[in-house]
């Protein structure tokens, strides 16, 4: 069993994969819900899920690990401990007080980064991380995401030249 199919059975195992009626944060609506939110509060899960992603990677070249709140901030964490690498976290809005920023952390001119994402559906969360790096002068390698949903995402990606690379695609999951 490769580390798709065991990730899938520990989603399943946790309780991160639920059957209903769901309006996802894009706005559609899904009998389906992944919350790798929740999956990742499972030391196992994370660790998996920071592995394949380590895995994944190797092969692209990155200085920095981004993300938006809140659900990739785990991943992010994660995957800075097993690559060494810094990560830098976009908040969904500007916060009105202290230094008033969107980011923790930096982002410097130049800089190499992958995004990390929880679940995408259509993208438009993690692009606008993308779009927000490249504004700070970063180049974006590519974008990881733990669960694809099939959904737009994909050719999002496609369309702002950035690869788009899903430790697992939501066909996978309901196998």
């Amino acid at each position: 069993m490769g580390i798709e199919e065991e990730l899938a059975e520990k989603l399943r195992e946790v309780g991160a994969i639920r059957f209903g009626k769901f309006v996802l944060s894009s706005g559609k609506e899904s009998n389906i819900y992944v919350d790798i939110k929740h999956a990742c509060t499972h030391p196992v899960v994370l660790e998996m899920i920071a592995e394949g992603m380590k895995e994944i990677a190797g092969s692209i070249k990155f200085d920095r690990i981004v993300c938006v709140e809140l659900g990739g901030v785990p991943i992010a964490v994660a995957l800075s401990l097993k690559t060494g690498k810094p990560y830098a976290v976009f908040r969904k809005q500007k916060k009105g007080y202290g230094v008033k920023d969107d980011l923790v952390g930096c982002i410097d001119e130049e800089e190499k980064v992958v995004v990390v994402e929880d679940v995408t559906t259509t993208g438009g969360s993690a692009a606008s991380a993308v779009e927000r790096v490249r504004a700070r002068g970063g180049v974006v390698s590519a974008v990881l995401t733990v669960v694809d949903r099939e959904e737009g995402a994909e050719d999002m990606f496609e369309t702002l030249g950035v690869k788009f690379i899903p430790l697992l695609k939501l066909g996978e999951i309901k196998r």
